[in-house]
């Protein structure tokens, strides 16, 4: 997925692309967020702002909330 660096990503993208990576890996949502947040954030949290960093850990939170 291409992410412009000055965007600030929802809670939703979020739900959506680790939905995608469930999918696409047949993985759990523990290892999806371990993926996201290595591959997409290239380990590092700040790596697209505050704001996008907490929707990330939101969309975690909600998903597992709701889906377990």
């Amino acid at each position: 997925m291409t992410v412009n660096n000055g965007g600030k990503l929802s809670t939703e993208y979020f739900v959506s692309y680790l939905k995608l990576i469930m999918n696409a890996r047949n993985c759990s949502l523990e290892t999806a967020r371990t993926f996201m947040f290595d591959q997409f954030f290239k380990g590092n949290k700040d790596t697209f702002g505050t704001y996008s960093y907490s929707n990330f850990l939101k969309a975690f939170e909600g998903f597992s909330c709701c889906n377990s």
